[in-house]
């Protein structure tokens, strides 16, 4: 897998509530505060899944979330990672036998770094980024 030059520069993230509580969001926000500032190594936040290399993802996947989470994942250009953030996302958290889940995110779209919590601190989030830093640099060495 040959993967994107621009993977090299920077890491612009594109962010996807399917159904979250708001605890994670309000977590996110606070990873982006200047206390932590991820900016300084290039990664930010973007409006459009279009300019994004990765996708945050929150919350369990409800139905009628279900296609818009598919129609965002493919708006996202490849090569293209996903970060789950929290407990919901990663297994339905507390609502994991509601009628109204189509399931955790990794039973609708591959991820590649899970972020425990509930909701996890923005140390927690950062350490995430670091994972996903990681796995690119090892597809960077499988690619070359």
């Amino acid at each position: 897998m040959k993967l994107n030059p621009s993977f090299n520069r920077s890491l612009w993230v594109y962010h996807f509530n399917t159904g979250s509580c708001n605890g994670c969001e309000i977590e996110i926000v606070a990873t982006l505060t200047p206390r932590y500032d991820p900016e300084r190594f290039g990664i930010k936040l973007v409006g459009s899944p279009r300019h994004a290399d990765v996708m945050l993802v929150t919350g369990p996947v409800v139905h009628r979330m279900r296609d818009r989470l598919l129609r965002v994942y493919a708006q996202i250009p490849d090569p293209k990672l996903v970060m789950c953030i929290g407990t919901c996302g990663i297994s339905g958290g507390v609502f994991y036998d509601s009628y109204n889940l189509d399931g955790p995110v990794d039973e609708v779209i591959p991820v590649d770094v899970y972020v425990p919590g509930c909701p996890p601190r923005p140390e927690a989030i950062v350490h995430g980024v670091v994972k996903a830093l990681e796995k690119l640099e090892r597809l960077e060495g499988v690619g070359t």
